[in-house]
């Protein structure tokens, strides 16, 4: 039966703010798993980054971000600096670069190798886009397989980073379980961008109680308060929107998520910078 995409978004939201109690005992129970908290998916900063990336890096440490997760633009992973010098920066901050998202078409063993010397932990793929058949998405499944044999030649993980698209049946499967069913966990894992999944029309928990420890990365990003279902521009700050953390990430962390990365896309009445700050403290309190 598929999810009832309404239903989900009216129940998500009902925790009350006052439920501390009821807060620690959730976490209790995923105590001992080493995570990482915090992290910031630098395209919520993008334009902040392309105008001054050592200024902006700086200002995300300061907001108590633990790491980031970069992504492949016009000045490459590193923003301009070799992999080397960018790991001595975010030392220096007391940050990690966890993990990028990049072009895996375009000199990826050199990518994992450079990923590798300063111990990143994963290369992303961050988005194929709708297909045609469910065939065009085990094709895609054959691709990550071969991706993830380098990452794992060079001591590295890859993943493979959801959108709505692939929570959309096609030919009567789910292109997002056909990617899992067709990759090797030994050389595959994903990245659960949780507002696409709901977005998408899905539950995160029904994906990662099937999935187990197949999702070792999450997007931490919510969804504005009464938005259309198909409104997909409706990123708001975490902790303000209809997606309960609360009880959500307790469920991923008892089902193997490690890193959890935020992002935001849209900034009604503030700026990415700001937003990023609010993300931080959101998170940084809740984990």
């Amino acid at each position: 039966m598929p999810y009832n995409r309404r239903k989900f978004l009216q129940t998500t939201g009902l925790f009350a703010a006052g439920s501390l109690l009821a807060k620690n005992q959730l976490f209790a129970a995923a105590r001992g798993i080493e995570i990482m908290h915090a992290g910031l998916q630098l395209w919520t900063v993008k334009e902040d980054m392309a105008k001054d990336a050592k200024d902006t890096l700086k200002q995300i440490a300061s907001f108590g971000y633990k790491g980031v997760e970069s992504f492949e633009g016009a000045k490459g992973i590193f923003w301009g600096m070799s992999p080397k010098e960018f790991k001595i920066y975010m030392d220096d901050l007391g940050m990690k670069i966890i993990s990028s998202h990049c072009n895996i078409n375009q000199d990826f063993e050199k990518k994992a190798e450079d990923a590798a010397s300063i111990g990143m932990k994963y290369l992303i793929c961050p988005y194929i886009g709708p297909q045609k058949s469910i065939d065009d998405f085990k094709k895609f499944a054959e691709t990550f397989n071969a991706k993830g044999k380098i990452c794992k030649a060079h001591g590295i993980r890859f993943a493979y980073h959801n959108h709505g698209y692939s929570f959309q049946e096609l030919n009567g499967q789910m292109p997002q379980e056909v990617m899992m069913d067709n990759t090797d966990p030994d050389l595959v894992d994903f990245e659960m961008d949780i507002y696409w999944v709901v977005t998408g029309g899905a539950d995160p928990v029904k994906y990662l109680e099937k999935y187990k420890n197949r999702f070792r990365l999450g997007h931490v990003k919510d969804r504005k308060k009464g938005a259309d279902p198909k409104d997909n521009d409706a990123s708001c700050i975490v902790g303000q929107g209809s997606i309960d953390y609360v009880s959500l990430l307790p469920k991923a962390m008892k089902n193997g998520m490690k890193y959890f990365i935020v992002e935001q896309e849209h900034f009604e009445n503030s700026t990415p910078l700001l937003s990023a700050r609010a993300d931080a403290k959101y998170l940084n309190d809740l984990l």
